[in-house]
């Protein structure tokens, strides 16, 4: 398979780390942004890092600054994989609490796409790492009104933008997961189990990122084998 450029945010750890090692093994060229970044990552011959806090829209320019300089223009596969999550009952949730909420799993979304989507060709794939909480008619769970909302906003945007970039040929995907045991889930529900590892979704991840916008443009594919 030819190599690619891809771009994916949250690589610090969970999906987004294994997806970043995953890419760059199989040979592609990986961009991992992530304010903090582990020693594997740093190390690998085909993993560039970019440490920045993506919720600061006046650091988004420095990616596509590298797109122009390090990959002659060029973005294949940009990943929104990056997420924040708070769970607190909603009449102890402040306006701090939203905004800190959207900046990362909206604002992010909408800025880095406006930054990279310039230089994706036809053929080219974006994916937001959506969460069945998000999905209209599922099951909700208390204490994550700004999370599920913040995820259901996404869904939206992607199916407004893979509409406005049809004729470019850039398709725009959402990936709506279930439970994941990644430390962020943990951290959310200490001691819940979910069914699926990191390593396990970042496999599904891997091959639709790559092969997935040739079937699908604009849709939001739940992926979850539980209830959450």
């Amino acid at each position: 398979m030819e190599s690619k450029n891809i771009i994916i945010t949250g690589t610090s750890r969970g999906i987004g780390f294994e997806l970043a090692l995953q890419f760059a093994n199989a040979g592609h060229q990986v961009l991992a942004i992530s304010r903090n970044t582990k020693k594997e990552l740093i190390e690998h011959e085909n993993i560039s890092c970019l440490p920045i806090d993506i919720s600061n829209s006046g650091v988004i320019s420095k990616v596509s600054d590298f797109i122009k300089q390090a990959w002659n223009n060029r973005a294949d596969v940009l990943i929104h994989n990056a997420g924040l999550l708070v769970n607190r009952p909603f009449e102890h949730l402040t306006s701090e609490d939203f905004e800190k909420v959207y900046k990362v799993n909206v604002f992010a979304v909408a800025a880095l796409t406006q930054a990279c989507v310039p230089f994706m060709q036809k053929g080219s794939h974006v994916v937001t790492i959506s969460s069945m909480g998000g999905i209209q008619g599922s099951m909700k769970f208390p204490g994550l009104a700004a999370y599920s909302s913040s995820k259901g906003a996404v869904i939206t945007l992607s199916e407004l933008l893979a509409e406005e970039y049809k004729e470019k040929g850039v398709a725009f995907n959402v990936l709506a997961l279930g439970a994941v045991n990644t430390e962020m889930l943990q951290e959310a529900f200490p001691g819940y189990e979910a069914p699926l590892s990191a390593k396990e979704m970042a496999n599904y991840i891997f091959d639709f990122s790559l092969k997935g916008n040739k079937y699908y443009n604009g849709k939001v594919l739940q992926v979850s084998s539980s209830t959450p």
